[in-house]
């Protein structure tokens, strides 16, 4: 996922910085299951430092072991795990582990997609069996330009592939700056989101009440920034204030998020709707389809902290197009 590389290549300039070479490991491939499919990445400092994981838990160890041999050649290996003697998962995993040694032009070019929320690609080129190869190696795809993780790798277009599209970071945007906003923000960061909250510039809050939020925001609801809600952002109206509410849903009325929650009982959901109808007759039906509220699952939540489980449940649930259920009642793979 998006927020797992950019975690990856900010561990790695800082490394760069540091004067530490590092080795990247990625799941290329994988027959039957597995605890993280195709596309899991972790980094390897040459301190022993391991930055991410690629399962539970299990397979780490050894992908440390293997990348002792990168580290001192300086050439990229395919190593195979089998996880169906040692693991939970009936599986066998190829990873390919490789220098990674990302060019001023490489940093330029992914911080911009990460900052301007731009889709990039990447490409791994291997061979499913253990072994060494020169020929193996990876690229970032941007637009109509591809740059290799190392200087000298050249990719070979015969040579088996893995591709993927990492999309921006997922955003929630919290319109509220409550104790419920708190703990929103802070299971949403642990999720790897990036959070921003909105304040309105009366209320007496700092950056540091909002542990995990990427920028605190003061502003009226009529001056609040909607250029960079897309359909990678989410929304939760959650200020506690009638009037602040229907004011925010205002400002946001002609945007198109993932997802719109709203925090609150039904009764308070339809008085709210009902308000804004009266002030925008002509709104789409696209926006009412994006609402729900009373936000989140059904899991009995009582606390702020399970409230907060709750909602990120249900808008995982959105964004991903899933039927919440026991995965006890599923029926096949529990990954598509």
């Amino acid at each position: 996922m998006t927020h797992e590389f950019k975690k990856i290549v900010s561990s790695c300039q800082q490394a760069a910085i540091d004067g530490m070479s590092a080795v990247l490991a990625s799941v290329v491939a994988l027959e039957g299951s597995s605890y993280r499919r195709p596309g899991v990445r972790m980094l390897i400092l040459e301190n022993g430092k391991m930055i991410g994981a690629v399962s539970g838990g299990c397979v780490e160890k050894e992908i440390l072991r293997q990348s002792e041999s990168v580290f001192e050649t300086g050439i990229p290996k395919v190593m195979t795990y089998d996880g169906r003697y040692r693991l939970g998962c009936e599986g066998i995993l190829y990873i390919l582990i490789e220098p990674f040694q990302p060019t001023t032009e490489w940093m330029d070019t992914f911080n911009a997609c990460i900052r301007n929320r731009i889709a990039f690609g990447l490409v791994s080129y291997f061979e499913p069996k253990h072994g060494t190869s020169k020929q193996y190696g990876s690229q970032l795809l941007f637009d109509t330009k591809s740059l290799a993780l190392r200087p000298d790798f050249k990719e070979d277009p015969n040579m088996d592939n893995f591709r993927e599209t990492l999309t921006p970071c997922f955003k929630l945007l919290i319109l509220g700056a409550e104790h419920d906003a708190v703990q929103l923000c802070s299971y949403a960061a642990l999720s790897g989101w990036e959070v921003v909250v909105v304040a309105t510039p009366t209320e007496e809050k700092q950056p540091t009440d909002f542990p995990g939020a990427q920028e605190l925001i003061h502003t009226a609801p009529e001056t609040l920034p909607t250029g960079t809600i897309d359909n990678q952002t989410a929304i939760i109206l959650m200020t506690h204030s009638f009037v602040k509410d229907l004011k925010y849903l205002l400002a946001i009325k002609d945007s198109a998020p993932a997802y719109l929650g709203m925090l609150g009982p039904a009764t308070r959901r339809e008085k709210l709707l009902n308000a804004f109808l009266e002030q925008n007759p002509e709104v789409s039906d696209r926006f009412f389809d994006r609402i729900h509220g009373p936000a989140g699952l059904n899991i009995g939540a009582e606390t702020p902290q399970e409230i907060a489980i709750s909602v990120l449940a249900e808008i995982l649930a959105e964004v991903r197009g899933q039927q919440p259920m026991r995965l006890k009642n599923k029926k096949g793979a529990i990954h598509r």
